[in-house]
């Protein structure tokens, strides 16, 4: 990246910053609910090296993708056409010009990310996220590290129109090596805690069937749990799916009268309970419980929430034939992506040789493991 940064903009000092991708352990599409989240950072991620310079524009390159890109200093806040990858670090950039933080003179920068791509772990935020703290430091803003993820969210929902949660931007600000962030979405408050595994690792299946966010199914399952929440308002006061206890939906639900909007709200009320039962489980030692919790959350997902499909389903139901897998199930946003899964350390070649053959077999696809490794949140490296 050194040697590309000077070959592209020339000699002189420059600055690394890098942000990791994440997987989420447990809690899905309760971020945007109010719900609780329970994601990891991982060791892979997404890297800036960036020079402050004097002439008024900011130029955008990536070592990921073709597109390069200059602006002036006044086209800091306008989306680019086509869904341009730039419109994420630009996203970030101008939300500091929109807290009146305008940089005074441009800079030159250049990306690389290795999150592999439309894997579902995030790589969107990491690049949001080390944009953030790339500018914050180089231009002295000292912002507050949930400022940072704040902004990353918001260019998300602005520049490239997808409606998410906290939940990517926060794991990829504020992770912490081989630790899990329980994280209430709805009051940021966020408790650290040690993953220990006992014998096992966590393994991350790549379908290499790309998830695709921006096809719209992510922003209707938000419109669809509002539709929820509107239809138990008369009959309880709520705000959000989060303020249900489990109990509490079950005698409100014969209230929501579309079918589909009743289990989607099902799904999140049972997935916030499963997420809080399995921090327990995790911190009192219970793998066997952990791992439970785990596939109950997949099944969830595919039956009421229906966000899986036939790849992610395929990869989770060969993993649950696997004796020393202790859970799994989809991670992410889900329509492709990856799957998590706890795996003794004994039984990782036969799950990666197994599952991989019966995932391609069913799909055609050949599929991408990683023994995951949990890492730090965004830093400067130089």
């Amino acid at each position: 990246m050194k040697e590309k940064f000077v070959e592209k903009y020339g000699e002189g000092d420059f600055s690394g910053y890098f942000s990791p991708g994440r997987v989420n352990l447990i809690g899905e599409h309760t971020d945007y609910n109010g719900g609780f989240v329970f994601p990891c950072a991982l060791s892979f991620g997404n890297y800036c090296l960036i020079r402050k310079v004097d002439r008024p524009s900011f130029k955008f390159a990536s070592l990921n993708m073709e597109l390069e890109v200059e602006l002036s200093l006044d086209e800091l806040t306008k989306p680019l056409g086509n869904k341009a990858w730039v419109n994420y670090p630009l996203g970030v950039i101008a939300q500091f010009v929109k807290r009146g933080l305008k940089p005074a003179t441009g800079a030159d920068l250049l990306f690389y990310g290795d999150v592999p791509n439309g894997a579902g772990l995030s790589s969107s935020a990491a690049l949001e996220v080390v944009t953030a703290v790339a500018i914050d430091d180089q231009y002295g803003y000292g912002l507050d590290r949930i400022d940072l993820i704040k902004m990353g969210q918001k260019a998300e929902h602005e520049f490239a129109g997808v409606m998410c949660g906290i939940m990517d931007q926060f794991a990829s600000g504020l992770g912490a090596k081989d630790h899990a962030i329980f994280l209430n979405c709805d009051t940021l408050e966020y408790e650290l805690v040690p993953v220990v595994l006992k014998g096992c690792k966590i393994v991350v299946s790549n379908t290499n069937s790309p998830h695709k966010l921006d096809s719209g199914k992510y922003n209707e399952r938000v419109g669809e749990c509002r539709a929820a929440v509107e239809a138990i308002k008369p009959f309880k006061a709520i705000s959000q799916l989060a303020d249900l206890s489990l109990d509490e939906f079950k005698s409100v639900e014969p209230k929501i009268e579309n079918e589909v909007v009743r289990a989607r709200a099902r799904h999140v009320v049972s997935e916030i309970e499963r997420t809080t039962d399995a921090v327990k489980a995790l911190k009192t030692g219970n793998l066997e419980l952990f791992g439970k919790l785990m596939n109950a959350s997949h099944v969830s997902l595919r039956d009421d929430y229906e966000v899986t499909g036939p790849e992610l389903d395929a990869m989770a139901e060969a993993a649950w034939k696997i004796d020393g897998v202790i859970g799994s199930r989809m991670t992410g946003g889900g329509f492709g992506g990856c799957t998590v899964s706890v795996v003794k350390d004994e039984a990782i070649d036969a799950f990666i040789s197994e599952v991989g053959k019966e995932y391609k077999a069913k799909t055609g696809l050949n599929p991408e493991f990683y023994v995951a490794e949990i890492g730090d949140g965004g830093k400067k490296i130089f």
